[in-house]
Formats: C-alpha cells, sequence, structure tokens
C-alpha cells in the first residue's frame, strides 16, 4: 500500500507508491548519452586559454596560472547567471519585487581527466575537490553583497549538464533561496521546541534503526531519507554539529571524501552511470534573517544527491508531491549489498 512521508527538513510531503514500478534489483538504468564532441574541450589541459582567467587552481608550486600541470581548477562561468559586478539594487515594480543580477557564478573543474567519472574518483581526490569548494566559499562569504552560496554538481545531460567533462558549479546570490529559507525556519521551530538539533537527532536515530542507514565513518552518515522523493536519493549528515560547509576541519575534509567516494561508489554499482544532481545545503551569512540572526547557527548543513531514474511529471509539477516508487528502506539495503565500483 502506498504510503504519505513527511520530510522533517523541508516540510515536503512525499507519496511512497512501490507497488507503481518494478522493485530496486529490478531497476535497469540507460547509461547517459556522451556529449558529442564538436572541438577541444575547454576543461581539458592545454586548453586553459578557453576558460575565463583561473580563480583558484590546485597545481605544482613552479606551474603558471592558466596553464597545464593542475589537478582541480576554478573559473568564472562564461555564461554567469549572476555576475560580480554591480550593487543588487533591489527595488519595487508596482506590487512585485525585483533586484539587478549580482552574485558569481564559478566552474569547478574536478580533474583534468575528460572520461573520468564520480565513482571512480579516490577519497583523496573527493576531499581535495572539497578543500576546493570550502576555499571559495570562505571567500565569496566576504563579499558583503552575498548572502547565500550553494555549490552542486550535474551529472549527465538529464540532470542539465552542457558538458561532459567533470565540474561542479558555485552561485553565490543576494538573497537566500527559498529551499534554504524553509530549511532554516524548520530548524528553528525545532530547537525551539526540543533543545536539540533536528538533524543531530535525525542522525543518531537513523543509525540506532539501521534500515535506512547506508554507510558511515566517524565524521559523517549517508542515509536513505524517510521521505525520499526519487529512488535512491542519499542524505549525507556531517555528525558533528555545525551550520555551514566551511566550517569543515581538514581532518573532516578528508572524511567527507571518504564519504562521497562510498557513496558514488554504492549507488553506480546499483545503477551504472545514471545522472544526478548534487547539491550542499549551508546557512546563509548571518543577516539573512535580520529576526533571527542566530538562525544559521541552529542549521545543520547537509548534501543531497538525487539521481534521475524517475521523470517529474504534471501532477509534481501541479501539486508539489512527488512520487518515489522505491522504499527508503529498500533503496538503502540494496546499496549497503552493493558490490562496489573500482575506483582510481
Amino acid at each position: 500500500m502506498s504510503e504519505l512521508r513527511r520530510d522533517i527538513v523541508s516540510g515536503r510531503w512525499v507519496i511512497i507508491a512501490p507497488d507503481r514500478t518494478m522493485r530496486p534489483r529490478e531497476w535497469d538504468t540507460e547509461p547517459d548519452a556522451a556529449e558529442p564532441e564538436f572541438g577541444a574541450c575547454p576543461f581539458c589541459p592545454g586548453n586553459e586559454k578557453m576558460t575565463p582567467h583561473e580563480i583558484l587552481a590546485v597545481r605544482p608550486a613552479a606551474s603558471a596560472p592558466d596553464t597545464a600541470g593542475w589537478q582541480v581548477r576554478v573559473v568564472p562561468n562564461r555564461y554567469p547567471a549572476l555576475r560580480v559586478e554591480g550593487e543588487p539594487g533591489r527595488r519595487a515594480v508596482g506590487m512585485f519585487d525585483m533586484m539587478n543580477g549580482v552574485g558569481a557564478h564559478e566552474v569547478v573543474i574536478e580533474t583534468p581527466e575528460h572520461r573520468r567519472m564520480p565513482h571512480e574518483y579516490t577519497a583523496g581526490t573527493w576531499g581535495q575537490i572539497v578543500r576546493v569548494y570550502r576555499s571559495r566559499i570562505q571567500d565569496l562569504k566576504r563579499d558583503v553583497r552575498l548572502v547565500s552560496v550553494t555549490v552542486f554538481k550535474n551529472h549527465g545531460r538529464q540532470a542539465g549538464a552542457t558538458l561532459s567533462h567533470p565540474h561542479s558549479q558555485i552561485v553565490a546570490t543576494p538573497v537566500v533561496s527559498l529551499v534554504v529559507r524553509q530549511e532554516m525556519t524548520q530548524m528553528r521551530k525545532y530547537v525551539a521546541f526540543r533543545e536539540r538539533c533536528m538533524l543531530c537527532d535525525a542522525a543518531v536515530q537513523e543509525i540506532d534503526a539501521g534500515d535506512r542507514l547506508v554507510w558511515m565513518n566517524r565524521a559523517f552518515v549517508i542515509l536513505a531519507p524517510f521521505a525520499s522523493r526519487v529512488p535512491f536519493e542519499l542524505l549525507i549528515i556531517p555528525l558533528r554539529h555545525s551550520p555551514d560547509v566551511e566550517s569543515l576541519t581538514d581532518e573532516e575534509t578528508d572524511l567527507l571524501g571518504e564519504a562521497l567516494a562510498a557513496g558514488f561508489r554504492r549507488l553506480f554499482a546499483a545503477l551504472g552511470n545514471t545522472p544526478f544532481n548534487l547539491v550542499i545545503h549551508s546557512a546563509a551569512g548571518v543577516g539573512a534573517h535580520p529576526a533571527d540572526n542566530s538562525a544559521h547557527l541552529r542549521y545543520h548543513w547537509h548534501i543531497e544527491i538525487l539521481p534521475w531514474v524517475a521523470g517529474a511529471g504534471g501532477f509534481e509539477w501541479g501539486t508539489g508531491f512527488h512520487i518515489n516508487t522505491v522504499t527508503p528502506e529498500e533503496a538503502a539495503a540494496y546499496l549497503r549489498q552493493a558490490k562496489e565500483a573500482p575506483q582510481r
């Protein structure tokens, strides 16, 4: 029988309807089509002049910027959604609100290897990428115009990637996204009622129960969320309470790299090269909530990974409900038993 489940962080309701489709062991996902190669890839080594000047790079000390030899490279997006120049200039247009498109939009080129897949990254590679995220977020939040920074990765054309070379993106905005604002509100209410953090409680409960636990180490736990929106959705929760990803210690970046490597190896073993979206949810800066500037301290940052094994239709768009045809408990059990794909 179908179930309605409510997500504690966002407040959204999800329909878990396993009778509508096959069980996870029978999932047969189509590999994402490779991007046609129309000329040289701008993200490949040797083509650094095809991108804007790099902002940050992990490279040997003797190598010059915008040259080959790097391991991770950050550049401004050539087609940015928001630009760093100017002031927000928030204003009314009759009954409507608008502001200038001020912000930042950066691309993190994760590896020099054009065909390297996320499940092939070592824990060390992921840890290095997380360090780059941390550095860029810290720098962007020094800009008083920007109150929120989102890190995300689109893998596969269906998930929104326009280039197949492995990369992720960072967008900083002068306003807080609706998702993060709702999460901050929900977590603030939970603390006011329970006098404890919502995700700290959730991590302890899910580890104890075990039926939605996928993997854990001493700093992070990977779960199939109780109200998963899509089959095989993963939630990564840091076990140390912290509002934002930029407060990670060096040891924690290594352990998060280990968690990301473990999660993606299991997803690949279960689903193959399925498109996915990864999003890091981190607290907005102080001042984003004038009525309660301690709200960001009550927030608990986390990571969502959403495979594209089921698309949205009219019901989903029209109601905001998601219909998930695989129970989180079944997905977690399958992923726990999945033989991990090799890394390199």
